[in-house]
């Protein structure tokens, strides 16, 4: 019989994502990982302790308009 592997919890997957990759986005979350609410994962990852800065991206959406979405980048 094969060993069950544990379930990762969000937390765990943006963690080892940003320490990876050194940032992520919100997009990318939902895509890879299916987070839809990556600001509350960082909020709590902050909270125990990781130092993840937010840098505003500002860009056009596919209507041409004006927007802008966060861009999270581990510190420490």
């Amino acid at each position: 019989e094969g060993k069950t592997m544990k379930k990762m919890t969000q937390k765990q997957r943006v963690l080892r994502h940003l320490e990876e990759y050194g940032t992520i986005e919100p997009m990318l979350a939902l895509r890879e990982y299916g987070i839809y609410r990556l600001a509350d994962v960082i909020l709590q990852l902050r909270g125990i302790g990781y130092s993840i800065e937010t840098k505003e991206i500002k860009t056009k959406n596919r209507f041409n308009e004006p927007t802008r979405y966060a861009k999270y980048i581990l510190t420490n």
